[in-house]
């Protein structure tokens, strides 16, 4: 893999494609039982996958814990987050993204790739994350749109309706000049670096006082 990739676009409230822009994306998995397989996503809204050498440190990151995981992948976009955890032994990802053509594509992705442990929600984050999960997922990923607040809006939701329980795992990406993320008192900050345009975090979500 080469030593050093391109920055990757910023995020804007924009969710048409650019003139000229191309009708698919590509992406391809580097880890895991799916590495080096590549599948394609509709290019909307400019979604772009996140750089190959930021999921290599995620996933180093998070080697120890995603095997047997129960994970959700939030404004999943072209899935690959979620594609990579199931690559390496997630047990269940759950992709939300309100995007139709994205989740469409998602699921077919799946059927490729013979996976039946995933599901797709076609669904508004906001309306997602506000009701309670059956159960806690073990590893919430994010990488929402930047610049238009969206982590003042979904960390709470995340705290209080109980989708990470103690010892469970939050990943964010966010623009890099944001300063300062509005992460719950009992989150603790476990890893965290810039590349480019992109900050991302890993916060493990730490038990509170009854």
């Amino acid at each position: 893999m080469p030593r050093k990739s391109p920055s990757r676009p910023s995020k804007t409230s924009s969710r048409r494609p650019t003139a000229g822009q191309a009708d698919s994306g590509e992406l391809r998995i580097i880890g895991g039982q799916w590495r080096s397989r590549t599948l394609t996503f509709p290019a909307v809204g400019g979604v772009r996958p996140t750089p190959s050498r930021v999921r290599e440190t995620l996933f180093n990151w998070l080697m120890p814990v995603v095997p047997g995981a129960r994970c959700i992948d939030l404004f999943a976009g072209s899935g690959v987050l979620g594609l990579e955890a199931l690559s390496r032994g997630a047990e269940q990802v759950e992709f939300v993204d309100h995007t139709r053509p994205l989740t469409d594509a998602l699921s077919a992705n799946l059927k490729t790739l013979r996976c039946t442990d995933a599901s797709v929600k076609c669904q508004d984050i906001l309306a997602y994350l506000g009701q309670k999960p059956a159960q806690a997922a073990d590893i919430v990923m994010m990488d929402p749109p930047f610049r238009q607040n969206w982590l003042s809006r979904l960390l709470p939701l995340i705290r209080d309706n109980g989708w990470g329980s103690s010892d469970s795992w939050v990943y964010i990406e966010h623009e890099s000049e944001l300063q300062s993320v509005p992460a719950p008192e009992n989150w603790q900050l476990h890893r965290e670096k810039t590349a480019g345009q992109v900050c991302y975090r890993l916060y493990r979500v730490m038990a509170t006082d009854a």
